[in-house]
C-alpha cells in the first residue's frame, strides 16, 4: 500500500514501523520539513527489502491509499476540512485521543467522537476509520507487549476500507479487531482515556500497556 502519515511525532513512527515492517510504501509529511525528513532517514535503516520510506510535502497525499492523521484531535479535524475532496475515496486513518490536557475527560461532546467529527469534517466521500488510538507509540515499536502482538481495535463505517486498515495491521505482525460502525469509536476513546489516566497512577505503566481481547 501508498501511504502517507501525517505527523512526524512518536505516534507517526510508530505507526510508520509496523507499515514498514509489512513491506508497505511509506511517506512522511509534516509541517516541519527537518523532522519528517529526519524521522524518515532513522527509519530508512529499519525497512525491509520490499518497503520504502521518504519525507514528503502536503502533495503526498494525493497520491496515497492510506492517510494515517498522526496529530493531536483539533489538528486533525482542522486537517480533514483543509484537505476537503482531496481525501475523496481515500481511507483516512483517525488515531487520535480527544482528551483534555489533565487525561481527566474527553473534550468531544456525549453522543458522539473524535472519530464521527473528524468524517463530518472531511469531505462525503472519505473513508474514516478509527484505529491506532488504544495503542501507545513505545509499545507499537516494538509491535508486541510482553511477547504478546498488540491488539489495534478498527471502526468505520465502510466495510472494505476496514478490511484495507486491518490487512495494514496484519501485515505489520498485529493483530486487528473490527469493532464495527464508526460509531464505536465513542467506546475506543472512552476505554483508551481510562488506559492512559492510569499511567498517571502509582501502578501505572510506563506507557508500555496494552488493551487486548484475551481468548481461551
Amino acid at each position: 500500500m501508498q501511504i502517507t502519515i501525517i505527523g512526524a511525532g512518536n505516534m507517526a513512527r510508530g505507526i510508520a514501523t509496523r507499515a514498514l515492517a509489512g513491506g508497505h510504501t511509506v511517506t512522511i509529511s509534516a509541517k516541519d520539513d527537518l523532522k519528517a525528513a529526519q524521522l524518515a532517514d532513522d527509519l530508512r535503516a529499519k525497512a525491509t527489502a520490499t518497503a520504502r520510506v521518504s519525507a514528503g510535502g502536503d502533495s503526498a497525499i494525493d497520491t496515497a491509499e492510506v492517510v494515517v492523521l498522526a496529530v493531536p484531535f483539533a489538528a486533525a479535524k482542522q486537517l480533514a476540512a483543509d484537505y476537503g475532496p482531496r481525501l475523496g475515496g481515500k481511507v483516512l486513518i483517525d488515531i487520535s485521543n480527544p482528551v483534555d490536557a489533565s487525561l481527566d475527560a474527553l473534550v468531544t461532546a456525549a453522543g458522539t467522537s473524535a472519530a464521527e467529527e473528524i468524517a463530518r469534517a472531511a469531505a462525503p466521500t472519505t473513508r474514516v476509520v478509527k484505529a491506532f488510538n488504544t495503542t501507545f507509540a513505545g509499545t507499537l515499536v516494538a509491535g508486541q507487549v510482553g511477547g504478546v502482538p498488540l491488539d489495534v481495535f478498527i471502526a468505520g463505517d465502510d466495510e472494505a476500507a476496514r478490511k484495507q486498515v486491518a490487512e495494514l495491521v496484519a501485515s505489520g505482525g498485529l493483530n486487528p479487531v473490527d469493532v464495527g460502525a464508526l460509531k464505536h469509536a465513542r467506546e475506543l476513546e472512552g476505554f483508551q482515556l481510562l488506559h492512559m489516566a492510569l499511567q498517571l497512577t502509582d501502578a501505572g505503566h510506563g506507557w508500555l500497556s496494552t488493551i487486548r481481547i484475551a481468548k481461551s
